[in-house]
């Protein structure tokens, strides 16, 4: 295998690298209110182009079938919205008693009760072979 043939086949590898080694060398570059704006760039323009690209991979076929699981859906927004953060605050006021720092507990608290990071969720899903069109309408429905 040639370079330029290794280099097409690795070419986001080297991307992170070259990334990762410029913001090494000019981090000023991604401050907020920078040349790059990350208030909006991140915000808006990089989230939603992972949910364009997520979008574009899923088949309508499949998209219209998962869309019919409505007790799957009620029963996944239940145990992520209700019952993980319940359980979280009961494990917290156990927590509560010992000498934990409050500060602590207050961040396992938010942490609780956050839904899963959309970017994971969907690139670990595509990776396992998981169904895909399933975890992009769970995560379209939290935002």
């Amino acid at each position: 295998m040639g370079l330029l043939d290794r280099l097409r086949k690795e070419w986001f590898i080297i991307g992170i690298v070259l990334v990762i080694t410029f913001a090494r060398l000019e981090p000023s570059a991604g401050v907020k209110g920078g040349p790059l704006k990350p208030e909006i760039s991140i915000t808006y323009i990089a989230v939603s182009a992972i949910f364009f690209n997520s979008g574009l991979s899923l088949k309508t076929e499949e998209l219209t079938s998962a869309l019919m699981h409505v007790k799957l859906h009620l029963f996944v927004q239940i145990f992520t919205l209700v019952f993980f953060p319940a359980a979280i605050w009961l494990f917290l006021q156990m927590l509560s008693l010992t000498t934990i720092n409050e500060w602590l507990l207050k961040g396992l608290q938010t942490v609780g009760c956050m839904p899963p990071p959309v970017s994971s969720a969907v690139i670990l899903t595509k990776a396992v072979g998981g169904n895909e069109v399933r975890i992009s309408y769970w995560i379209s429905v939290y935002f």
